[in-house]
């Protein structure tokens, strides 16, 4: 049963052990290393050991010996001593010294090997690895053995100064090996070669020396910029070195000239009001939580400058051309200047119409696409404070002119007319009555007229509507109605805008005469005679013909109405209701007489 919780108290304190060094190097490495680090340091103090071995007891049967475990060791000492390469590895040597309160039994172990500790502001965390040499007495001293062994731990240190520190704990894993042949006969191997596996724990004072001192902190200024108007802002940084870069600093800014705003490492100096002269601005380091080697301090100068007077710049605005058919191109030049002679620069280039196109003091105006009118060109200059001015110049665009009026089209526009059947168009179809002729003498004329706006574009159409005399006065206004917005209606559906059609209706008050349309025909220059003998020999269908009749006549800017009453016919439409002109008639159809059917 001894050798069983022994085992198990063994094992226990194993697992215990292993938890607490990685508990230490867990919680080392999450809190930063210091920068004190001493040369040598000291360990002194209390030291409790479980020995955790069982060894053959005083009976000196070697062929029957009966097992002694080793008791707990409360009264104790140990101390240890490192060298340190570097603030986390150094060499250890360790001595310890225990024994139970009858001095019963004691153990002695001396041992060194390698240390790895690290060091925060508020505590110092280390482990350690030690081979040992291990000395284990008992039964009052009659029995006494040296082995070898091991030492493997760790623990926390808190210190209070450079100097001093506390060990707050040390848990170590004690190991050793130990031969009672002389005790124990082959077959008790366990008693024969024990193995101890125990613990160790310490507590006391830690006195550490040399070292050198971390540097001296310092700090740097920059400003910029060093020379300034009254007015303008100054930027201050300073730059801490030597600090431990885990300690939050405290940085006080002080000037004396403007006002100094400052916060953490940047300072803005603020010369509105500032008397001109030279200044300095201070910036303070502080590490509060160093109670010596703590602070630096750095200065910067700064000069103010008196203000320059402050005249606004002048600018100019020049257009080459400044008259100019819309579509094309002006030339912008800006002449701008400083009266006070500080840099200046053009931009903000503006236009009422168009595009501008360019920067600095050249820019081009594109008018493509711009109605007649008077455009504004504005730029604005700018000098390195701030000042501006503005300057604007005008152009002038003029629609292209029209093209040259072709008078052939125009005389075949003075007046064209054209006729209806009789009755029509009826109120049930007003889009009947036009013949096919007619309706080609419209289209010629739809397309003659939108021709002639392009050199006339105020020029417009008049339609005059009339009837024969047959019918009564309002059934006759209103045909000469409907024959007037046929007409009109066949323009519009053409491309003839509807804006520039003036219509009037007369019903048969303007009828023409017998004695009138014979001399249109007498006087027309335009028929052959064997047309106008045919006319003549038809004057009263001409007559009526000609009453039936819608009138278009040309009106433009700068030009008389033609009269209908002085041209009243147009020998091409008018023959074209008796058979055409001339070379258009048919000759007439022979007929051949049907031979008679003999009778059978």
């Amino acid at each position: 049963m001894v050798f069983v919780r022994t085992t198990h108290l063994s094992r226990s304190l194993k697992a215990g052990l292993f938890a607490l060094l990685a508990s230490v190097l867990i919680s080392g490495s999450a809190v930063a290393q210091t920068d004190s680090t001493p040369k040598v340091d000291l360990f002194a103090g209390y030291q409790w050991l479980h020995p955790g071995g069982t060894v053959p007891g005083l009976a000196f049967d070697p062929s029957n010996p009966n097992a002694y475990q080793l008791p707990d060791m409360p009264k104790g000492i140990g101390t240890a001593v490192t060298f340190n390469f570097d603030p986390h590895w150094g060499l250890e040597g360790d001595a310890g010294y225990n024994r139970n309160t009858n001095a019963i039994a004691s153990e002695w172990t001396v041992g060194g090997g390698p240390r790895f500790i690290w060091r925060t502001d508020s505590a110092a965390f280390f482990i350690h690895a030690l081979a040992t040499f291990n000395r284990v007495t008992y039964d009052a001293g009659t029995i006494a053995h040296n082995g070898i062994g091991g030492i493997f731990g760790g623990g926390m240190d808190i210190p209070f100064s450079k100097m001093f520190s506390w060990r707050v704990f040390e848990a170590d894993y004690v190991v050793a090996q130990h031969n009672f042949a002389a005790y124990a006969d082959p077959e008790f191997p366990s008693l024969r070669r024990p193995a101890f596996e125990g613990v160790r724990l310490r507590t006391g004072v830690v006195i550490n020396w040399g070292g050198e001192e971390g540097p001296a902190p310092t700090a740097a200024c920059s400003i910029q910029p060093a020379e300034v108007m009254v007015g303008e802002p100054i930027t201050v940084t300073v730059t801490a070195s030597n600090f431990n870069p885990k300690h939050t600093v405290a940085y006080a800014w002080a000037g004396t000239g403007g006002q100094v705003t400052g916060k953490d490492t940047t300072a803005a100096i603020d010369t509105t009001n500032a008397a001109p002269g030279s200044y300095t601005v201070t910036a303070h380091v502080t590490d509060a939580r160093l109670k010596k080697n703590n602070e630096a301090s750095c200065t910067a100068t700064y000069v103010i400058k008196p203000l320059p007077p402050k005249n606004p710049p002048q600018i100019s605005i020049s257009a080459s051309p400044t008259d100019l058919v819309t579509g094309g191109s002006v030339n912008l030049t800006a002449n701008c200047t400083s009266p006070d002679s500080v840099q200046v620069s053009v931009a903000n280039w503006t236009t009422t119409g168009g595009t501008i196109a360019g920067s600095g003091t050249s820019a081009t105006l594109s008018t493509t696409g711009v109605p007649a009118g008077s455009l504004t060109i504005n730029a604005t200059c700018t000098d390195s404070r701030g000042l501006n001015a503005q300057a604007s110049t005008q152009v002038t665009i003029e629609n292209p002119p029209p093209p040259p009026v072709d008078k052939a089209l125009e005389a075949r526009l003075a007046l064209r007319s054209v006729y209806f059947a009789t009755n029509m168009p009826t109120e049930k179809n007003p889009t009947g009555g036009l013949f096919t002729g007619q309706e080609k003498i419209l289209l010629a004329l739809a397309t003659d007229f939108k021709k002639y706006l392009e050199a006339k574009p105020d020029a417009h159409l008049t339609l005059e509507g009339h009837a024969d005399i047959r019918g009564t006065d309002a059934f006759n206004q209103a045909l000469s109605e409907r024959r007037v917005a046929r007409v009109k209606s066949f323009l519009v559906e053409n491309g003839v805008p509807e804006a520039d059609i003036e219509t009037k209706a007369y019903g048969k008050q303007r009828n023409l005469s017998l004695e009138e349309v014979k001399a249109a025909i007498d006087n027309n220059p335009d028929l052959t005679t064997e047309e106008r003998q045919r006319a003549l020999r038809r004057i009263q269908v001409i007559k009526l013909a000609s009453n039936r009749r819608v009138d278009v006549t040309l009106n433009a800017a700068g030009q008389t109405e033609n009269s209908v009453r002085q041209f009243p016919f147009n020998s091409s439409d008018a023959l074209s209701l008796i058979g055409g002109r001339e070379g258009e008639m048919k000759p007439p159809v022979k007929r051949v007489p049907k031979k008679p059917i003999k009778k059978q």
